[in-house]
């Protein structure tokens, strides 16, 4: 099988996965012996299909401004000698 023939396949399976967990109330529940089932009926072929493309990089996650936090530092009460959090810019 090539990779253009699982492509096809699992590019299907994606398909048929969203349309029975969207139509079929059942395939939106829970199974005894397989768990959660739109975890078996979509997530795993999104899964495999996406590591068949080689895992790349959703396009929104380029974009996205990296914001920096302010991390916390503990620092001793001059009086008291307790500690107590102190953010830094």
């Amino acid at each position: 099988m090539t990779d253009r023939d699982l492509d096809a396949l699992l590019r299907q399976l994606v398909i048929l996965g969203a349309l029975a967990v969207l139509l079929v109330p059942a395939a939106r529940g829970s199974s005894a012996w397989l768990g959660w089932l739109p975890l078996w009926l979509l997530g795993m072929p999104l899964a495999a299909w996406w590591s068949l493309r080689r895992f790349p990089v959703p396009r929104l996650a380029l974009h996205l401004p990296r914001r920096r936090r302010a991390q916390a530092v503990r620092r001793r009460h001059r009086a008291t000698g307790s500690l107590r959090v102190v953010r830094r810019a």
